[in-house]
């Protein structure tokens, strides 16, 4: 699958949760039926991957992980918050950094409509 088509399987999943549940939820539920979603759909879906900081020869494992990690290359990070902020962009693009990974998906439940709460990002 090319990444164009499985970002499309992902966006089309999270609207699929977000339809059936609606806003208001733990960022942590929507993690579990996204990732059950997916899988339905034959994604390969990781969660919660360890991101070791790596220092020169020192491994640092700092505490942070992924939310979802799809087709061993697209990064989901999930929210169920009000907007947006600078920390939430910050986040993913470390995770991206950090894994050496191309894309990414932003995605925050919280919002009346799904699209509005979607964010790639790509380096």
């Amino acid at each position: 699958m090319i990444d164009k088509n499985i970002t499309a399987e992902i966006i089309g999943g999270a609207i699929e949760v977000h339809k059936t549940l609606g806003p208001g939820l733990l960022e942590s539920a929507y993690n579990e039926c996204l990732a059950y979603e997916l899988e339905l759909r034959g994604l390969n879906i990781q969660r919660e991957i360890a991101l070791p900081i790596i220092y020169k020869e020192v491994i640092i494992d700092h505490g942070y992980r992924m939310d979802l990690l799809v087709e061993n290359r697209i990064v989901v990070e999930l929210k169920a918050v009000e907007r947006f902020t600078d920390v939430h962009t910050a986040q993913i693009l470390t995770y991206m950094k950090l894994g050496k990974y191309d894309l990414g998906l932003l995605i925050n439940f919280h919002e009346k409509l799904l699209k509005n709460g979607i964010k790639r990002f790509v380096f």
